[in-house]
């Protein structure tokens, strides 16, 4: 399984953000602008919580296991796989819905935050944006948490493996 990559999450962020920006520029010349909804940042706070809490368990139960604990629960492998795919799908939406949100929120920071309406919009992109980032970076910490040892690529005699 391949690890994320912070270029491949910060490229789909500026480009969703340069395209939301441009739409939100031409949705506003038609007279209205989408509406960023409040469950959004509520949203990716709550994906955030719950990749926190898989990752502080899954090391806990890993660290009891290294420590040979008695009565210690060992990690499933497709239990640790399952989560690591888990946090890499939710860093890669919630760059992409970040990106989004930032770019919706740009347009309303450089336009129009006189407005009260526009103003609580623009709140709730930038706390979108917070929360995506707080996707990320606990997504890369699960991924850290459940990161097997590297291999060696050669064998005790010091051949190399075929």
């Amino acid at each position: 399984m391949r690890q994320l990559r912070i270029g491949v999450l910060v490229g789909l962020f500026v480009v969703a953000g340069v395209l939301s920006w441009a739409g939100a520029r031409l949705w506003d010349s038609l007279g209205t602008l989408p509406s960023v909804p409040l469950a959004a940042p509520i949203v990716l706070a709550l994906i955030a919580v719950v990749l926190g809490a898989t990752a502080l368990s899954m090391r806990s139960r890993l660290q009891a296991q290294r420590e040979r604990r008695p009565g210690a629960k060992g990690v499933d492998p497709l239990v640790a796989a399952r989560a690591v795919v888990f946090g890499q799908a939710s860093a890669l939406v919630a760059a992409l819905v970040s990106g989004m949100y930032g770019g919706v929120g740009l347009f309303l920071l450089l336009n129009e935050l006189d407005v009260p309406a526009r103003r609580d919009q623009a709140i709730y992109a930038a706390a979108s944006v917070v929360a995506g980032a707080a996707v990320v970076a606990v997504a890369f910490f699960l991924e850290r948490v459940l990161k097997l040892p590297e291999d060696d690529d050669t064998d005790p005699r010091g051949a190399a493996r075929a």
